[in-house]
């Protein structure tokens, strides 16, 4: 089985969307891991602001990576999103996991996702943890 802490970069090089997104990892530990990204201009909505899937793609990503650091194929069965600030182009946002509960076979997850120190979302997902090792 990998080291756990190696999974998020083997994850983003075989994701293409999180790479066109811009995602960096910022740090990983098994059960912890932040992302970062710049808002870019054609990530935009209507009215100016971020799209509200950029900041949840961002959130959605950090809780993949987290609930795959424990070397086992893992995979999303319920998330949700508060977005709590607007965000424009050239704002640089993090998403951090900070919570990793796994009770049997299901993990739950809390993501913050902040411009600096101010929190701009909040992401829960509920995953579970498959039999199949990552190599």
């Amino acid at each position: 089985m990998i080291d756990g802490t190696k999974i998020p970069a083997k994850m983003l090089s075989l994701d293409p969307f999180s790479t066109w997104l811009g995602i960096e990892i910022v740090s990983v530990e098994v059960g912890r891991v932040k992302l970062g990204m710049t808002i870019r201009p054609e990530m935009l909505n209507s009215m100016g602001k971020a799209h509200g899937g950029i900041t949840y793609s961002l959130a959605d990503t950090a809780f993949g990576f987290t609930s795959n650091t424990h070397g086992k194929k893992a995979v999303s069965i319920e998330t949700s999103i508060n977005h709590i600030e607007a965000l424009e182009a050239g704002d640089y946002i993090t998403a951090e996991c900070t919570l990793d509960k796994t009770k049997t076979k299901v993990g739950f997850h809390m993501v913050e996702v902040k411009k600096g120190d101010e929190l701009v979302a909040l992401f829960k997902g509920v995953v579970y943890r498959t039999s199949k090792d990552w190599e």
